[in-house]
């Protein structure tokens, strides 16, 4: 726990003015609430039994104004603590985003894409509940029950005694349950990302599933973990449910107790109807803060699975450090310098001794696996060799700035990442929006001819995916954004797989236009592809096998 608010301690900077007022809304709804008790005594003494006209019109305007005090800091504390707790969770998830961005591919190969949305948004909301309500809540019932002790020990010292006994038994079992449920809400945050991340598969493969006739295998699926993330909530649930049957048992305990010693405190004319009866009051208001506390700490140990679910993400450090050197517009040469990649065990590179240069194209050849988006996946710095350098202009690249690296170079791969936005902003991705430039780019790339029969044109708005596009769109699309972004190294990953042959020409030409000053490198597998490039790389088992230049 001291941890849990050590680490979201600094989230709270920037709102320690409403945190203050939040927690002084708590104190005047405490005060409020033993007041009210407190009124018990000299509503029954000075008025029923006395017969007091001026305490019977002073008396209802006291439990007015308490009931108002209480209602206003109730609202204010609890408006307040939320605001604080729904900021917190944006700042939360803005920093896991950015952390999750910086990372590595391996991390992302690695973790399910589901798992990660579930740690950025399950996970992230268990942290808010925490924060608005348990904080702001366990402050003002902790502060009603201090109050509600002062009443009660002011009424009758002797009764105190007797009807307190139930905080010190009350936290041994509470503590128990506790455990419990950090243990089993654990289980339910990674059954949810099972969930999560079978949802995430089966919608982004839902035309394969279709296809393939496995609707009901992905529903039996689906309906298996989803009845163990029933099973373990309801262990989460039963544990929860029992703090307040073992509150109210205890509390029964003690008030029949409190009534019997009381009663007879009263009968011997040692204590006033009044006073026992305020004495009650208090007491019976104590348990409902007490029982909400250890309801609080209960449900707290969900908060702290999820937290220590989020800061496993945001303590992991890069694998891949920047660098420091900013890579400018006069890139020559790209080097590999005897250089080998592991994918865990498995080898993708072996001794690799090859140079890119300005105004050459060059193809790589292979199988697949061979390791030619290996060569590309170093180049971009998505990995880092576990042998040997690769290197630009004869500077490593872990001396450049990832970000200076990315500027210069675009790639258009096999997948095509087509935004639910328009087509201005797909192919302006990562820049400002230009319209000459964009139409400009798309008529290079050969799709300006359906774009501009669009109802929109350029600002007609793509589906998810680019669902409402052809194979061979998309693609074109794809490649009007490398050109779009004028890149020093240009890179085409099997770029014209989805192309017939007179749009694959086209490409072609407009790849012969843009050449100058460049560093093309084509993947491919089509030979008339192929000869486009003035050197020709074949690769196999991770190692170059052949290398034939045109001359």
């Amino acid at each position: 726990m001291k941890i849990f608010i050590i680490r979201f301690l600094p989230y709270i900077k920037g709102h320690y003015p409403r945190f203050i007022i939040a927690i002084g809304a708590g104190i005047i709804t405490a005060l409020c609430t033993a007041l009210i008790t407190y009124l018990v005594k000299p509503v029954l003494d000075d008025v029923f039994i006395n017969k007091d006209s001026t305490m019977l019109i002073i008396l209802p305007i006291v439990l007015i104004f308490a009931y108002m005090g209480k209602s206003v800091g109730m609202y204010a504390q609890s408006y307040l603590m939320n605001y604080i707790g729904q900021d917190i969770v944006r700042q939360i998830r803005n920093k896991l985003l950015a952390h999750m961005l910086s990372l590595e591919m391996e991390f992302f190969n690695k973790m399910r894409s589901g798992e990660l949305v579930a740690r950025i948004t399950n996970d992230i909301e268990s942290i808010r509940n925490a924060v608005s309500n348990y904080v702001g809540d366990f402050a003002r019932e902790s502060i009603t029950i201090i109050a509600l002790i002062g009443v009660v020990i002011y009424q009758s010292p002797k009764l105190a005694i007797f009807g307190l006994i139930v905080i010190p038994l009350a936290m041994f079992p509470i503590n128990i349950i506790a455990k419990k449920i950090k243990k089993i809400s654990k289980k339910l945050m990674e059954q949810n990302s099972d969930i999560t991340a079978k949802l995430n598969e089966i919608f982004n493969n839902a035309e394969l599933i279709k296809a393939s006739n496995s609707q009901e295998i992905e529903s039996k699926y689906f309906n298996d973990a989803n009845y163990n993330f029933f099973k373990i909530n309801m262990k989460v649930v039963q544990q929860n449910q029992l703090v307040n049957p073992l509150m109210e048992l205890l509390g029964a305990i003690v008030v029949a107790i409190v009534i019997y010693i009381g009663g007879n405190e009263v009968i011997d004319g040692k204590m006033t109807a009044g006073a026992f009866f305020s004495f009650v009051a208090a007491l019976f208001m104590i348990y409902t803060p007490l029982k909400k506390i250890t309801s609080m700490y209960a449900g707290m140990q969900t908060a702290l699975a999820a937290g220590h679910r989020i800061f496993e993400i945001l303590d992991r450090a890069p694998q891949i450090k920047d660098g420091n050197i900013v890579l400018k517009n006069n890139i020559e040469s790209i080097s590999f310098d005897n250089v080998s990649l592991n994918y865990d065990n498995v080898v993708a590179l072996k001794n690799i001794n090859l140079t890119f240069n300005k105004n050459e194209i060059v193809a790589l050849k292979g199988k697949s696996g061979s390791g030619k988006s290996s060569i590309v996946n170093l180049i971009l710095r998505l990995y880092t060799p576990n042998k040997g350098q690769v290197k630009i202009n004869g500077i490593s690249l872990d001396n450049y700035t990832q970000k200076s690296i990315c500027d210069n170079i675009a790639i258009v791969t096999q997948r095509i990442f087509i935004f639910n936005d328009s087509i201005a902003v797909n192919v302006a991705y990562g820049s400002e929006i230009d319209e000459k430039k964009i139409i400009e780019s798309l008529k290079q790339s050969f799709a300006w001819d359906f774009v501009e029969n669009l109802p929109d044109g350029i600002y007609t708005k793509l589906d998810e995916y680019g669902a409402n596009l052809s194979g061979g769109q998309r693609q074109r699309i794809a490649i009007a954004r490398a050109i779009y972004k004028n890149p020093q190294i240009l890179i085409f990953d099997e770029a014209t797989s989805a192309l017939d042959e007179a749009t694959e020409d086209s490409i072609k030409k407009s790849i012969n236009l843009i050449k100058k000053d460049k560093i093309v490198i084509l993947i491919a597998h089509r030979p008339s592809t192929i000869e486009l490039a003035t050197k020709k790389i074949e690769i196999s088992d991770g190692e170059i096998k052949n290398i034939e230049i045109k001359q």
